[in-house]
């Protein structure tokens, strides 16, 4: 098959929407469809681009499924290749209210071009990335002059999250917004979400349930697992054999509620056997450094490279996942996958029946949002009971291999993009004129 995806993050983006949008097309590449992307260049989580990309120029890449996600990708990948069309991008330093609407729209208007280029490569399904429904009418268009299906895969709420969040608050603009959201959802073929919760919001936003796909992110279990020693950054940074390290790592932006993280850090700083690590980019976290920065149990580090990703996971005893309350089910954050795969508990704050409530109650630790007292008495807790923390560390990685495993995901996507796609009814999968697809399979997991 021929599979355009749209979206306006992308690998080298090491975290993310752009983190997953890189590996699902490494993989599809790699199973023998055609793949083209037309995107932005990386800028998240820093809000600025690597020096070797242009923000103000097209560019076209012709790139190997090993080199876009090395984890990602089977072994007859080699030969395949993935190419990605990159599109001028505005790209603000502190990138909330009108700056964002601005930022998404840059973009929005940018990738037309691209994309009316692509008809004439006649794709067979065209991959909508949810942010950022600024392209909707550009992916909408190419697939009805292609003939294609259209896919919309919802990572954020974007149009609630900008209301919600407080990046804008007119109830006229709002119901606008809302009322042509529901119109452009509708007019795809298949809408997917990350999480049941988010698929329930789908349907209560006007898209049929036939129409809805649960199309959850993942992890590699095979690349995030339990050391069996300690973490060789713990050695590294010198701390101390016996000491708990509580660590949040991920993107530091508005969404993330990482102003409890200081509270608490501040709340144990006399806790001698606990030590706070901070790891990430993003537009709070030079904010977030100065809240800190006098705080003796408290360590920050950068963004850590894909290849010291599971160092850095199994650095923790816990790992913490803050979330403001009115992000409920409207985001679903990307990090858990990693947290639960390194086989550590988590502390999240979650209101009761939410997703992210659900996925962590059996594996950590949920309390209310913005509920400090709750939280510290949490870390607390977990920091002094050692069979507790293995216990529930143990069931975090049965929960991240039982159902977060990277091809056991990808093989059902794969599945209903067949089923999606009208035109392949009846040919059998592993015959496509496209390429070699081969029969799908889940792969065992290797052990560890």
């Amino acid at each position: 098959m021929r599979i355009l995806i749209h979206g306006i993050n992308f690998s080298p983006e090491p975290v993310g929407i752009g983190k997953y949008s890189g590996e699902m097309a490494a993989w599809l590449a790699g199973r023998g469809h055609e793949v083209r992307v037309v995107t932005a260049a990386p800028h998240n989580p820093h809000w600025r681009l690597p020096p070797e990309f242009n923000a103000w120029k097209y560019a076209r890449e012709r790139c190997r499924p090993d080199k876009l996600a090395p984890e990602s990708t089977s072994e007859g990948a080699a030969a395949a290749k993935v190419d990605v069309f990159r599109c001028p991008l505005w790209v603000p330093r502190n990138p909330n209210g009108l700056r964002r609407l601005l930022y998404l729209a840059s973009f929005g208007l940018s990738s037309w071009p691209a994309m009316l280029w692509q008809r004439a490569w006649r794709p067979d399904l065209v991959l909508l990335v949810e942010p950022t429904l600024f392209c909707s009418l550009q992916t909408l268009v190419v697939a009805a002059l292609s003939g294609a299906k259209t896919w919309l895969h919802v990572q954020d709420f974007e149009v609630d999250a900008a209301f919600e969040l407080g990046d804008l608050s007119s109830s006229r603009v709002r119901n606008c917004a809302l009322a042509l959201e529901r119109k452009l959802l509708q007019r795809f073929d298949r809408v997917s979400a990350i999480s049941e919760r988010m698929v329930e919001r789908l349907v209560s936003k006007g898209v049929p349930p036939s129409s809805c796909v649960l199309f959850p992110n993942w992890v590699d279990t095979a690349a995030i697992y339990p050391l069996p020693g300690l973490s060789p950054l713990r050695r590294e940074l010198g701390i101390e054999e016996g000491k708990i390290v509580a660590l949040y790592s991920g993107s530091m932006g508005k969404k993330q509620g990482l102003e409890l993280l200081a509270d608490a850090a501040r709340r144990h700083a006399s806790c001698k056997d606990l030590l706070y690590v901070f790891s990430g980019e993003g537009s709070y976290r030079q904010a977030f450094i100065e809240k800190t920065m006098d705080l003796p149990n408290v360590v920050h580090l950068p963004l850590q490279p894909s290849e010291r990703l599971n160092d850095l996971l199994n650095l923790a005893d816990i790992h913490l996942l803050p979330q403001r309350a009115d992000a409920a089910d409207l985001v679903m954050p990307s990090k858990l996958t990693g947290m639960l795969a390194s086989g550590r508990p988590v502390v999240a704050t979650a209101q009761p029946g939410t997703q992210l409530a659900e996925t962590v109650q059996n594996c950590g630790v949920v309390v209310a949002p913005g509920d400090l007292e709750a939280f510290t008495s949490a870390i607390l807790a977990l920091s002094t009971d050692g069979d507790l923390l293995l216990r529930l560390g143990q069931e975090a990685r049965k929960h991240a291999l039982a159902h977060l495993q990277l091809d056991r995901i990808l093989v059902r996507f794969e599945e209903a993009v067949l089923a999606a796609c009208a035109r392949f009814e009846g040919e059998p999968k592993a015959e496509r004129s496209n390429g070699p697809v081969t029969q799908a399979r889940t792969p065992e997991p290797r052990p560890h």
